[in-house]
């Protein structure tokens, strides 16, 4: 089950794919989630993968070919469907098996990668759709228990240090190499796992959106042990 009990009103929870995508965002909803208990082994798609590096995307005519047992079967059909009914809707789903993303290390105080807690940003209206099916889960923070990284003093203070251009271009600059897209969360506050096999919609920060963007990252994996993650 999902602990929702932190949420602060933030997710809306569904039943169904339809309601997933016809729900509005409104007020402080900025992520909806079709809750779902999936059946079959994961885990065993995972094993059977051939990998390539840090992050191997899954095609579906390679999800088809891989011999698996009656429980990676059920597994597979849902993986399918989820990548279709996503597909239908205008969406372009990828699926991952993921050992690790790379980490940013160019600007040693303000690392700009995935692990850390960010907003997705758009130029047209869209949204981001992910689910953990195995491993480590993603993780999302209410608005209001995370400050925008280069609000903060100090950190915004070793940004202009680190920037040489004209005072009235520093903002572009912040845009530019995705500092502004980053927040740190508050004192004594605390992640929402996202769980495994739920399909979550999150906003996206975009001209259109009605609804402040969603925070959220990606978990740090266990020694070991891949993610699949279905993300769009």
């Amino acid at each position: 089950m999902i602990d929702l009990a932190c949420a602060e009103n933030q997710i809306h929870c569904v039943t169904n794919f339809q309601d997933l995508i016809s729900t509005p965002f409104r007020g402080e909803i900025n992520a909806i989630c079709w809750t779902r208990k999936l059946t079959g082994d994961f885990s065993e798609i995972v094993k059977k993968v051939e990998l390539s590096g840090n992050i191997t995307e899954i095609e579906q005519e390679e999800l088809l070919e891989l011999q698996l047992s009656e429980q990676g079967q059920l597994a597979r059909e849902i993986l399918l469907n989820d990548l279709k009914v996503l597909e239908a809707n205008g969406a372009s789903p990828m699926l991952n098996v993921i050992n690790y993303y790379d980490r940013d290390d160019t600007c040693p105080f303000f690392p700009t990668d995935v692990y850390s807690f960010h907003v997705d940003r758009s130029p047209i209206p869209v949204d981001t759709f992910l689910c953990t099916y195995y491993g480590e889960s993603s993780e999302i923070l209410p608005n209001s228990q995370g400050t925008k990284k280069v609000l903060i003093p100090e950190i915004r203070a070793k940004l202009e240090k680190l920037y040489d251009g004209a005072d009235e271009d520093f903002e572009s600059f912040l845009s530019e190499h995705f500092f502004d897209l980053h927040y740190q969360p508050k004192p004594n506050t605390g992640p929402i796992s996202l769980g495994l096999g739920h399909l979550w919609r999150l906003a996206v920060d975009h001209p259109e959106s009605q609804v402040p963007p969603c925070l959220h990252r990606a978990p740090k994996e266990k020694y070991g042990q891949s993610r699949l993650l279905l993300i769009c």
